[in-house]
């Protein structure tokens, strides 16, 4: 009995030993390296941030638009390390109150990386605009660990709520002036109205000289005979 016993035993472990090298062997041969890009294309399909898209304008210009009733809730983003009060403390980030016209990574009692305190300059609507869009790329460095406003309309709504949180709020500026484009009608209109003057001209030059007395002495309305 144990004999019989032994030998099953013996049976099932050399099965179990020959999966496994066959697995192991498996494996070897049929290696596929992670991709590098995960999926498949689909043609057409354009992946976001690739091209396509329409060129972001100077902040000027969505802050035309922008409403600082939106901005209040679009810092909500940043209440977790900012806040705006006047007076208000330090927290993880510095109090933001009148932080329009300050100098970049100065002051408040704040310890700043040295990566935007060797910025320089004062925060006005350009740069703080670029700093929000991506503190990473704006101060490489930076101890700020928040991602970025990529939509410019919610930068510009935030910044006029900033600008509302100072004794001494920055004048907004003026959108900028978009070149106006000719309408394609008028523009074809206008090639139209050219190419019928050439050819007028044209015409009058190939047709002979009718009804003029220094060209027909007679008045018969013939052309005079050329030498």
């Amino acid at each position: 009995m144990d004999d019989r016993f032994n030998t099953m035993a013996g049976w099932v472990l050399a099965a179990g030993i020959v999966a496994l090298g066959g697995s192991i062997v498996a494996g070897e041969v049929f290696h596929s390296e992670r991709p590098e890009k995960m999926g498949y294309p689909i043609e057409g399909v354009v992946e976001e941030g690739e091209g396509g898209g329409e060129a972001e304008k100077p902040i000027a210009f969505y802050l035309a638009s922008a409403d600082a009733a939106q901005g209040e809730q679009v810092f909500k983003k940043c209440a977790a390390c900012h806040n705006a009060d006047n007076g208000g403390a330090n927290a993880l980030g510095p109090n933001l109150w009148g932080v329009l016209g300050e100098p970049v990574g100065k002051g408040k009692g704040f310890a700043f990386s040295e990566a935007l305190a060797s910025k320089g300059g004062t925060w006005n609507w350009d740069n703080m605009s670029a700093w929000l869009k991506s503190p990473k790329s704006f101060a490489p460095g930076t101890k700020m660990t928040f991602a970025g406003l990529s939509k410019p309309e919610d930068r510009a709504a935030i910044l006029l709520y900033l600008n509302q949180q100072s004794s001494s709020p920055q004048p907004v500026p003026a959108a900028p002036a978009e070149a106006a484009a000719p309408a394609e009608g008028e523009a074809a209109a206008a090639e139209n109205a050219a190419e019928a003057t050439s050819n007028g001209a044209q015409k009058a030059e190939d047709e002979p000289v009718l009804n003029n007395p220094a060209a027909d002495p007679k008045g018969n309305g013939e052309a005079a005979p050329q030498d």
